[in-house]
């Protein structure tokens, strides 16, 4: 049986994040730099270090799920289902590689061209994109507030919020933000280019990052997919208390 993998370096696990959000336009100077990465990740950094063996991953598969709709008028070739019996995960302090079962289902999105992807049991639901009302004195990437039935969402810029390093006006121009992915049962939505699908994980298939640092809110890596896994809790904890993506929780 498998056991998973947390990063032995921290270092590490930021420089394969730092490719992914500064990648150069060369698909295979990608490749090459986040697999040699990713090999670095695997070994020993010393005697006193210890990684647990892990069986060689399989890529994610996509698994069909209830036909239960996230919201009216997402187009079919991009609608994605949410199972009604997966109960949210409460806030905790408990990292999220130990609330998750060891299979668990994951939303792959996209923003600006960067795949990332949350557990389905810490997602809240998905909103088309709708008018939205900004709010002086909040930060850049504060969108506003876009009103759905009763509620007042809170939207946020998530290519600025996520790559502010890269964030310009030529990215802003390149935005297509179509949905809103909610946190958990919070009132923050991460604004998305695209949904792509949801995919059936286990533990094994992500590199889990071993303590919090820069980027508190990025749980781990999911490697065949070389994309983001979101502790939601965690980045709820950063957008309530106005922090950016590189900022520390307090």
């Amino acid at each position: 049986m498998s056991k998973s993998t947390p990063f032995a370096r921290e270092d590490v696990m930021e420089a394969y994040l730092d490719g992914l959000l500064k990648a150069p336009e060369d698909p295979a100077e990608v490749t090459a730099r986040t697999a040699k990465l990713l090999e670095q990740a695997s070994l020993p950094v010393s005697q006193d270090d210890t990684i647990d063996v892990v069986e060689e991953a399989k890529p994610p598969v996509a698994q069909p799920l209830p036909d239960v709709p996230v919201e009216e008028d997402v187009p079919v070739e991009e609608e994605v289902a949410i199972p009604a019996d997966i109960a949210p995960i409460a806030v905790s302090s408990i990292p999220l590689q130990e609330q998750l079962e060891e299979r668990f289902q994951a939303l792959f999105f996209e923003v600006a061209g960067l795949t990332m992807a949350v557990p389905l049991t810490t997602l809240g639901g998905i909103h088309r994109l709708d008018k939205i009302g900004p709010l002086f004195g909040k930060p850049k990437w504060f969108k506003g507030v876009m009103l759905h039935r009763d509620e007042k969402l809170n939207v946020v810029d998530t290519a600025m919020w996520v790559m502010p390093e890269k964030y310009d006006q030529k990215m802003a121009e390149t935005l297509n933000y179509q949905y809103l992915i909610m946190l958990g049962d919070s009132e923050w939505g991460l604004s998305s280019d695209k949904l792509v699908n949801t995919v059936t994980l286990t533990k094994s298939e992500v590199k889990w990052r071993a303590a919090q640092g820069k980027r508190p809110w990025l749980a781990g890596m999911v490697k065949e997919r070389m994309c983001a896994l979101i502790d939601v809790y965690q980045l709820i904890s950063m957008l309530n208390n106005g922090l950016g993506s590189n900022d520390q929780t307090p």
